[in-house]
């Protein structure tokens, strides 16, 4: 295989363990600045996440361009598969913004393909179709540019919303037969599985296990107390649910006080009678009695259910334009 090498005093090694963490994030954080993307992430953030993968062997799927005292880039690799059967092969890629320009990028995305068509022959070779995957978020443009180059086109996009303040939130009422509930342990499951029932048809939807049920309990965004679940209270369903979290960390990196109003859901029998803008106005309360002064969430540009158009009433406005981008991968 021919990999584009860029000049000295760039090498090219797998990932080293955990000894690697600062300077990824180092080169992560100046990549996430110099686009503008508002990313922030830390070391703790980085142990958490590689020490719960199950789709991703870091010492096998982290490639890293090692500049001698940092890193001048890295990606990573990871497969997962769509309920339709599409086998995917996602990645993440950051280049520090000093050491772009020089084929960095270049040869860490031609290794990564690599890697996924190894991956996709020996291991889903059964799969009816196979896709390399890439989320470029808004200004991430000589990302985009590299991948447009590489034969990949845009599949979907997504919006990034943001409500600017947390001040006169509308009183959306919950409808008649369905009530609030303080979260307790004994409802978690009913939750998460009402949730992905919920999005079972949406686009690109996972399906996902008992292994990402427990990865969910211990996540950081695992915030139940600022929650907001209606349920229905003759069947005692969850008709729908507002998981509210904040990321503390993100907030410190970028200097806002912003809550998150997502994982936005309402079962099938409860759609179209408002439910959805009463829980986000009960999660915007919450946010700002939290200390929040605004809020984000994210949203499929094509959704189906009308999403765009009950955060816009909720007073949020597009902040960012997103994309997925993918290509043909061929075993």
């Amino acid at each position: 295989m021919h990999l584009e090498t860029p000049p000295a005093p760039i090498t090219f090694r797998p990932f080293a363990g955990p000894a690697d963490y600062p300077a990824m994030v180092a080169c992560a954080n100046a990549s996430f600045a110099a686009d503008g993307t508002g990313f922030f992430r830390t070391v703790d953030d980085v142990a958490r996440d590689y020490a719960s993968f199950t789709s991703c062997v870091p010492e096998r799927d982290v490639w890293i361009a090692d500049a001698g005292n940092e890193i001048a880039g890295y990606v990573r690799s990871w497969p997962w598969a769509q309920a339709d059967g599409l086998q995917l092969y996602s990645q993440f890629a950051v280049v520090a913004p000093h050491w772009r320009r020089q084929g960095i990028g270049a040869a860490l995305h031609a290794w990564l393909e690599e890697r996924q068509r190894t991956q996709a022959a020996t291991e889903y070779g059964s799969a009816p179709r196979h896709a390399h995957h890439a989320f470029v978020t808004q200004g991430e443009t000589a990302r985009a540019a590299l991948l447009e180059k590489a034969g990949y086109t845009p599949e979907r996009y997504f919006f990034t919303m943001v409500r600017p303040t947390l001040t006169d939130v509308a009183d959306f009422p919950l409808p008649e037969g369905l009530e609030l509930r303080p979260v307790q342990p004994d409802h978690y499951r009913a939750i998460w599985d009402a949730h992905c029932r919920a999005f079972q048809n949406h686009w690109g939807y996972c399906p996902l296990d008992d292994v990402d049920y427990l990865k969910w309990l211990q996540s950081p965004i695992f915030q139940p107390h600022l929650w907001q679940v209606a349920w229905d209270v003759h069947s005692h369903q969850v008709a729908g649910q507002v998981r509210t979290y904040i990321d503390a960390a993100w907030n410190q990196g970028n200097g806002r006080q912003r809550g998150w109003t997502e994982f936005i859901s309402v079962g099938e029998p409860w759609r179209r009678r408002g439910l959805a803008r009463a829980l986000i106005s009960h999660s915007l309360r919450a946010q700002a009695a939290a200390g929040m002064t605004e809020s984000g969430l994210g949203v499929d540009s094509q959704n189906a259910s009308g999403a765009n158009r009950v955060y816009e009433d909720c007073g949020f406005g597009v902040d960012r334009r997103n994309c997925a981008y993918r290509k043909v991968l061929v075993v």
